[in-house]
């Protein structure tokens, strides 16, 4: 089955004032029009992703919980990741969205790393999406990296293999990497690298140092991670994965690689202490911020698939695609009216009001019990 839909040209109709978006969300890649039919919108300004109150998941990220050992995570220490490494900070006003948020300090989603160690592990910190059916797609957040030398900030996307009652299992051989270490950054000379990484069989071979592999490159970004929010993005294709950095390519990578299967999306804040990647513990408590996370990708579960087929019902219609816009922070189609009929959004009660279109919540279990055929359950 062909998950992408390539448009080599399409009318003037792609219009984000009027269109209804029904037959997907465009992108354009090498002068062709790349379609995709749903997507996920998280606004972290905005939404709470740590209220204890709501059910699990119920914006469609969890923070992650649970613990590396020194032997597992490759480094003198252990990695703890832990409920109260992850913090929101929000701006109440949904038409607001470059104040400190009501806890100081910016917007967003907070992922720290703690300076101190406990019990032979450094604190951390991961959320992800509750979701598990994230194929072909674009993918996007909006990041503003600490500046605290000793620690790793990834935006990734990986296989789920399997899931159990104890836990999920990844296939770290189709994963797809953006990581920042912060030890690598250098005000100085103004050296500022971005690793762009594709975890395959041959990184897995060599330990999981995917630096010598093909699949590995290290772009020196024109800017200071540190200093301000910027929007990180891999597109992840059939043949190729693109990586950009506020809508410019940084590369391009091809050939087996390539994961060829769905799975879902994490945003990680983490030290162990080794010397080769993440070194660290950091001296402070280190903190990266996640303003916004876009994606616009092709389920691979069968009932959205047919939520496609009935909702595009004449893709030569007035507004039937979209484009996708590039670095846009306070541009979600979740917000514009009639933009995201039948797509999975995710507003609160209070500002729910006013915009049209459905809006749910699915817990983990629900999303495990409709997707499960294509993770191999």
């Amino acid at each position: 089955m062909n998950h992408l839909w390539l448009l080599a040209s399409l009318p003037a109709f792609f219009d984000l004032a009027l269109g209804a978006c029904e037959c997907g969300y465009a992108i354009s890649n090498k002068n062709e029009k790349v379609v995709f039919t749903d997507l996920l919108e998280s606004d972290f300004v905005h939404l709470d992703i740590t209220d204890r109150s709501g059910e699990y998941g119920k914006y469609g990220w969890a923070a992650q919980v649970f613990n590396i050992s020194m032997h597992n995570a490759r480094g003198p220490y252990g990695e703890a990741f832990t409920l109260q490494n992850v913090a929101s900070n929000n701006i109440a006003d949904i038409k607001v969205f470059n104040e400190p948020g009501e806890k100081g300090d910016e917007a967003g989603a907070h992922l720290v790393v703690g300076s101190e160690i406990v019990d032979g592990m450094v604190t951390t910190s991961e959320i992800a999406t509750t979701d598990l059916h994230f194929f072909h797609g674009t993918f996007r957040a909006a990041i503003k990296v600490t500046g605290v030398a000793g620690t790793c900030s990834a935006f990734f996307w990986v296989r789920i293999l399997s899931q159990t009652t104890c836990g999920m299992y990844f296939n770290d051989t189709q994963e797809i990497d953006i990581e920042f270490l912060s030890a690598q950054f250098n005000k100085d000379n103004g050296t500022f690298p971005v690793n762009l990484v594709l975890q395959s069989s041959e990184s897995s071979e060599a330990g999981f140092d995917a630096s010598n592999t093909k699949d590995f490159k290290r772009v020196n970004l024109p800017f200071d991670p540190t200093e301000d929010f910027h929007e990180y993005r891999f597109d992840y294709l059939e043949r190729e994965v693109i990586f950009c950095v506020d809508g410019k390519e940084l590369a391009r990578m091809t050939g087996s690689s390539v994961p060829t299967e769905p799975g879902h999306l994490l945003l990680s804040h983490w030290s162990n202490g080794n010397p080769g990647w993440s070194r660290g513990p950091p001296r402070t408590d280190a903190t990266t911020i996640v303003s916004y996370v876009k994606a616009y990708f092709n389920s691979s579960m069968d009932s959205r698939r047919a939520d496609f087929v009935s909702r595009c019902t004449d893709p030569t219609a007035e507004g039937a695609f979209c484009d996708v816009p590039d670095n846009d922070p306070t541009y979600f189609f979740t917000y514009q009216q009639n933009m995201t009929n039948n797509q999975t959004t995710y507003l609160d009660d209070e500002n729910a009001a006013g915009y049209v279109g459905p809006w749910w919540s699915f817990m983990l279990g629900a999303t495990l019990a409709s997707s499960a055929w294509s993770v191999g359950l």
